[in-house]
């Protein structure tokens, strides 16, 4: 399973790609806004933590997401265990 994470903390980057690699999916992490976000592929899990995002930056993966069968899941909260919850919630 692919996962992209869009927002949280540049700092953190590598404790959330070990802790999707735990739940055997592969994660590319965003934290800032890099070239209008055009390379996210397509994921099969978008990642949304909103307390660290701007709207464009909401905006602009959302319209590249559309369309496409990805689940997008959002969390005001750019925590491990928020992380956490979300891939208990949506990976089986």
């Amino acid at each position: 399973m692919s996962v992209v994470i869009v927002g949280g903390n540049e700092c953190m980057i590598r404790q959330y790609k070990d802790l999707c690699s735990e739940y055997k999916c592969k994660a590319k992490v965003y934290p800032k806004m890099v070239s209008g976000l055009k390379n996210i592929g397509t994921p099969d899990l978008l990642v949304l933590f909103t307390n660290t995002v701007s709207h464009k930056m909401v905006r602009c993966v959302l319209s590249e997401a559309k369309g496409q069968n990805t689940k997008i899941a959002r969390s005001h909260s750019s925590s491990m265990a928020a992380l956490r919850s979300i891939l208990d919630e949506h990976v089986a």
